[in-house]
């Protein structure tokens, strides 16, 4: 009797362990699983701030919409964008820019014509037809081995300050940071950049409050996202947009 008590027990506790131990497994799945990733042309308003749009949208920066591209650039080093670091060709935003351009990125950074020094810039006129936008500025990020996701708040008020200067009312950003193979904080980066939108505009609100600029008012950002981080780094620019309007 005893014996036959202890083996039923013993097989509550062993059925039990299972239990658990399936229950803790698919909870370690469903916590470290990735979002389903969106598929390109994906967009939506993550919010707005001082009467900008902030839209997420999962696209390239050679076939976003918009009137002004912006892509960030590393220094460059030897076929960096192709390398086993950085994203698949397929999904290389960078990659699909240089064959807009039919090289000629890669060319401009490899000659020394453009170094990618940190807040360095370059307006390019893309050959008609060959992307989306019509004027494509270059915003450098220094050395890889030196990036922080800081950074990204000061090369987003030169982009937005370069873009109200060129009289555009909206313009799409592309961080490219994935892309050229650095594994960043998405959120913190969509955020950062969402932060630096904010700082610039306001400046410049400051200044034509005071009769000191002429500039179009912003309307629009599209900021450009891979299809595996949309939701992500949609997550950190809502973040961000809640932080910003409190100040």
């Amino acid at each position: 009797m005893k014996n036959t008590l202890k083996n039923s027990l013993n097989q509550a506790l062993l059925i039990a362990g299972l239990v658990f131990s399936t229950l803790t497994f698919a909870q370690t799945i469903t916590t470290n699983s990735s979002p389903t990733p969106a598929t390109i042309g994906t967009s939506k308003i993550w919010g707005s701030v001082d009467g900008i749009s902030m839209i997420g949208m999962v696209q390239g920066p050679s076939s976003a919409d918009a009137q002004l591209q912006v892509a960030c650039v590393f220094e460059y080093t030897d076929n960096d964008i192709h390398s086993a670091q950085a994203l698949p060709a397929n999904l290389n935003g960078l990659v699909h820019l240089d064959e807009a351009l039919k090289g000629e990125f890669t060319k401009i950074r490899e000659s020394g014509q453009f170094q990618g020094h940190a807040l360095e810039t370059l307006l390019i006129t893309p050959p008609a037809g060959s992307m989306s936008a019509k004027k494509l500025l270059l915003i450098g990020l220094g050395d890889r081995n030196n990036f922080t996701p800081e950074l990204m708040t000061s090369v987003a008020e030169v982009a937005t300050r370069e873009a109200l200067r060129l009289g555009v009312t909206n313009f799409a950003f592309a961080s490219d940071l994935k892309d050229a193979g650095i594994d960043s904080p998405t959120a913190l980066v969509a955020g950062n950049v969402v932060k630096g939108i904010v700082l610039a505009n306001r400046s410049e609100i400051y200044l034509r409050e005071h009769n000191l600029s002429k500039t179009k008012k912003l309307e629009k950002v599209y900021l450009l996202a891979g299809p595996s981080f949309f939701e992500v780094a949609g997550g950190g620019i809502q973040n961000a947009i809640a932080e910003v309007k409190k100040k």
